[in-house]
């Protein structure tokens, strides 16, 4: 079957300008898509346990004045300091398990309407919340103890601070 020249000469021009418009898609990849990596979690937050009398012998800090984060489950934060002094308090926590020194700056003074300590790759910051309950030298007061490690999720306790002999 011949075709004449009136048929291949239009069949030619439309597949040459088939050739030059859009690009042939790519074959289909024999790979499936390679899905980004998930957002790293935070660390979960260490868990806090109250000190011990073992842990507080075995970890002494100096200081001539105390005070203290309490709940319900016991002393979570003791700290000392000097009176009058620009020489950091001194204190311990526990912390997955582990006693961790800190300092704050500001001596005992620097303690009394709440502290923020660091130390351990941690800051701690206590906030009293509300006024002192209860009368005598050393009356105890609401308070909330934030521990912040770094990289790693934040943990607020409520309980109470008292500072005193």
């Amino acid at each position: 079957m011949a075709l004449s020249r009136s048929v291949l000469i239009p069949l030619a021009a439309a597949l040459a300008l088939a050739a030059c418009g859009q690009p042939a898609a790519a074959p289909p990849s024999a790979e499936p898509p390679v899905a980004a990596p998930p957002a790293p979690m935070p660390e979960p937050a260490l868990a806090l346990s109250a000190l011990t009398e073992a842990d507080i012998a075995a970890n002494p800090v100096d200081g001539e004045l105390a005070c203290g984060f309490a709940t319900e489950a016991g002393t979570m934060l003791l700290a000392k300091g000097l009176v009058s002094s620009t020489e950091p308090a001194q204190g311990l926590i526990k912390a997955g398990g582990v006693v961790q020194r800190l300092t704050a700056p500001g001596g005992f003074d620097g303690m009394l309407k709440g502290a923020s300590f660091t130390g351990a790759g941690a800051t701690v910051t206590i906030a009293v919340t509300g006024p002192a309950t209860g009368g005598g030298e050393s009356p105890p007061s609401p308070a909330t103890l934030t521990y912040a490690p770094s990289g790693g999720q934040s943990v607020t306790l409520p309980g109470s601070w008292t500072c005193g002999p």
